[in-house]
């Protein structure tokens, strides 16, 4: 392994189709990089959580393929009422499953690591700036004020402390898809209630995140895309239901879209995805397997063209005064 470098990562969101993230940090790690900030929608949310709390590439591919995904489809009493059951709980609950498996899973993975609460993750060099304090950053979306909402730090408009704010909790915000899990809410000032779901409402691929004009950057953003087959091909729009999923996949990929192709992919890893469904939760060992491949062969190819200096030409991300050191 080369000498440890650093790099800030983004993780785009996309349900199971998450190992082919962890394929492809795999090939970074072997680059030599070691991460300073991580961040991330949904599924993405999750992989950057596990690193933030210290997991390696081969212990997350471990964690992926030895879950159960069916068991993210965790019915309550309601949903088992044949026929009428899942009407009732999306007209109800607002989503057909609990979403507490998830939550959980990741609670329990994160504790493994000693980590509870986004206040294990402040990193001491940057501990007085609000920008850098937590090594991680979770994307969601306020659909009650209908704004995109980066946790911890945006907890404190809720009068929530950002430090002792869940880390499971704030992934499961992030991964909140919405309709097929119930949403969760942090409480206004008049006691109201305002409903957090799937991050990728608003931007599946923050890619922008850790951006700042100013001084040349002391390391790079890698960000990790999921690329569908025929990704950016017209859609086909035959009726109504045609209509709105055409509707919805451009409103969580048109923003991040434009943003990819205006800055050409030039920090971008895109895998391919080989059809695998975001909701595809019967995943055969197999199917992962080949997932995680693609991740690490995207990322390969990626640092075949990979050039540093030509990246600082591009981004600038330091403000003068606030460079962060190369410790």
């Amino acid at each position: 392994m080369t000498d440890v470098k650093k790099a800030d990562a983004v993780f785009e969101g996309g349900g199971v189709k998450g190992i082919g993230l962890v394929g492809a940090v795999k090939k970074v790690e072997e680059e030599g990089y070691r991460f300073e900030n991580v961040a991330g929608t949904s599924a993405g949310a999750i992989v950057a959580a596990l690193i933030a709390a210290g997991y390696t590439a081969s212990e997350l591919r471990g964690v992926l393929e030895s879950l159960d995904y069916r068991r993210f489809q965790d019915k309550s009493r309601m949903d088992r009422i044949p026929v009428v059951g899942p009407v009732l709980s999306l007209a109800l609950n607002k989503g057909l499953y609990g979403g507490k498996f998830v939550e959980g899973w990741v609670r329990e993975l994160l504790e493994a690591k000693g980590v509870r609460t986004f206040g294990d993750l402040v990193m001491e060099t940057y501990a007085g700036d609000p920008r850098y304090r937590y090594k991680l950053r979770v994307i969601a979306s306020d659909v009650t004020r209908g704004t995109i909402l980066v946790l911890p730090q945006e907890a404190a408009q809720y009068g929530a402390d950002p430090d002792r704010l869940s880390v499971a909790r704030a992934v499961r915000m992030s991964a909140g898809i919405p309709f097929f899990f119930e949403p969760l809410w942090f409480q206004d000032g008049n006691g109201g209630r305002n409903y957090i779901v799937d991050g990728g409402v608003l931007s599946n691929y923050p890619v922008w995140l850790f951006d700042e004009e100013g001084d040349e950057p002391a390391w790079p953003t890698f960000g990790f895309k999921l690329v569908e087959p025929g990704e950016g091909n017209p859609r086909n729009i035959r009726g109504p239901l045609s209509l709105l999923t055409a509707l919805f996949s451009t409103m969580m990929e048109a923003h991040d879209s434009r943003y990819i192709a205006d800055h050409n992919f030039a920090r971008t890893i895109p895998i391919p995805t080989l059809g695998v469904r975001t909701t595809e939760f019967d995943l055969s060992r197999e199917k992962s397997d080949r997932l995680f491949g693609s991740g690490y062969q995207a990322a390969e190819a990626f640092f075949h063209h990979w050039d540093f200096e030509q990246y600082k030409t591009r981004y600038r991300r330091q403000i003068p005064g606030r460079r962060r050191e190369r410790v």
